[in-house]
């Protein structure tokens, strides 16, 4: 019968130390609370691999104590910090000069026989079976890992935003019309009207300009793409800025400016787990930027490849833009602006000088667009003409309208993808691994039909 471990609830025991904090506490006892990574037999002695959100220990188990412990059981290890040998120092762990004798194991929960072995440096799974067990797998050290980069992202991107002067806020994901109009939504009920998960929180950073100036979000955000790629997900998570009193020169510096911040701040942060996965440093040089009929003209001349009339890039030209600035600037960066306005969203800016193409850019990253933005049309009545003229209904945008129609100041903003990002930071091989829990067309938690 399963019973409560008591003594977990006993006020008189020793408190717990965190495991890097076993570095202080040489020849002293500790209580140290964790999971079980690995377990290795030799005779009656058994070395546990112990976890904690700090890090990782040996633990050197006699008499046959260790024998009936497994991967993932949640333990409570009992036991004095001793220097290890000279020859069994562990170089590849911060606590790799130290082990804990045991006198005393308790297990707080049991676990069960893995289904596979997560004991290994690298998990070789195949990506479904990494998601059907999502749960398991995000305790791996290199998955847990990618999220420690995330979150040194969302750190660094925050700092960022908040040394423009902007202030963070929280918006709604269930909208009464298609944010960027299109097919690619979502229809819900909403209590037997319809009503949509947003696709962008552009419309509400956008009407809280005239209230605040300069805003910041990190939001959900929902595309029903019919798309089964490595790049993307329906559900994504956008870092979001809007700038109001900005001309479009000044938008180009403070793009470039947040994300190399946002990066910098993570290099800084996560030196070794970056080293863990091998990746080289960014290369910080000065941005080339580049309008996308100029960007067009470096594939023709410098690759060969003539998409001179295109409407956007392939993701052939930004692998080699990406290329051909670090060369040639050494930048592992390139801004692409210009593109058509016809093939942008209702609220983007025509250049005036050129109202086919829009005050519009793309910040490519190591060959993949990470940021995407523009200069905001700010007049209600060209706004509102934009709006009837891409077919789509007044009425659902009535409250954003507002905001223009009462003032609203020049402005513009960009949005990053947090998963896109983290992927190629990491050089994953897919989005999927940088979302703890991924949407797709095939799996919303389960593989959908499963």
């Amino acid at each position: 019968m399963d019973t409560y471990q008591l003594s977990w609830y006993d006020a008189s025991c020793m408190d717990r130390t965190l495991i890097l904090d076993c570095n202080d506490k040489v020849g002293e006892d500790v209580r140290v609370c964790g999971f079980v990574q690995t377990k290795r037999d030799h005779g009656k002695i058994t070395f546990l691999d112990v976890s904690d959100r700090s890090g990782l220990i040996q633990v050197v188990t006699g008499d046959g104590k260790g024998a009936g412990f497994r991967p993932q059981d949640v333990v409570v290890v009992s036991g004095k910090v001793n220097k290890r040998p000279e020859h069994l120092i562990n170089k590849n762990i911060p606590t790799g000069t130290i082990e804990i004798y045991s006198h005393q194991l308790e297990v707080l929960s049991k676990a069960a026989e893995l289904p596979f072995d997560m004991g290994t440096k690298d998990l070789e799974l195949q990506l479904p079976t990494l998601l059907d067990y999502r749960s398991l797998t995000l305790r791996h050290p290199k998955v847990k890992a990618i999220f420690k980069i995330q979150s040194s992202l969302l750190a660094g991107f925050r700092k960022a935003a908040q040394d423009l002067g902007c202030m963070e806020i929280v918006v709604p994901t269930i909208v009464a019309g298609a944010t960027e109009g299109g097919a690619q939504v979502f229809k819900i009920d909403y209590f037997g009207k319809k009503a949509y998960l947003s696709q962008s929180p552009q419309l509400y950073k956008q009407m809280l300009v005239p209230v605040y100036e300069r805003v910041f979000t990190i939001a959900k955000a929902y595309r029903a793409e019919p798309s089964v790629t490595t790049r993307h997900l329906t559900e994504s998570t956008q870092m979001d800025i809007e700038i109001g009193f900005i001309r479009f020169e000044d938008l180009l510096d403070f793009l470039e400016s947040v994300a190399i911040k946002m990066l910098k701040f993570t290099e800084n942060k996560c030196q070794q787990v970056l080293a863990e996965f091998g990746i080289e440093k960014i290369a910080f040089g000065k941005i080339p930027r580049l309008t996308l009929r100029e960007a067009q003209e470096v594939i023709f001349e410098e690759f060969g490849r003539d998409n001179r009339k295109e409407k956007d890039l392939t993701p052939q030209d930004e692998i080699d833009l990406c290329e051909w600035s670090k060369q040639k600037h050494h930048s592992d960066f390139v801004t692409i602006t210009h593109f058509p306005t016809n093939a942008k969203p209702f609220y983007t800016m025509p250049d005036p000088n050129d109202p086919q193409y829009s005050l519009s850019y793309d910040l490519l990253f190591r060959g993949l667009e990470i940021l995407s933005g523009s200069q905001r049309i700010n007049n209600y009545n060209i706004l509102a003409k934009s709006i009837k003229d891409r077919g789509m209904n007044l009425k659902s945008f009535e409250m954003y309208l507002q905001a223009f129609k009462f003032g609203c100041p020049p402005e513009g903003g960009f949005s990053f993808g947090l998963e896109r990002v983290t992927m190629h930071v990491l050089n994953l091989k897919n989005v999927r691994e940088a979302s703890f829990f991924p949407r797709d067309m095939e799996r919303v938690d389960i593989r959908l039909g499963a």
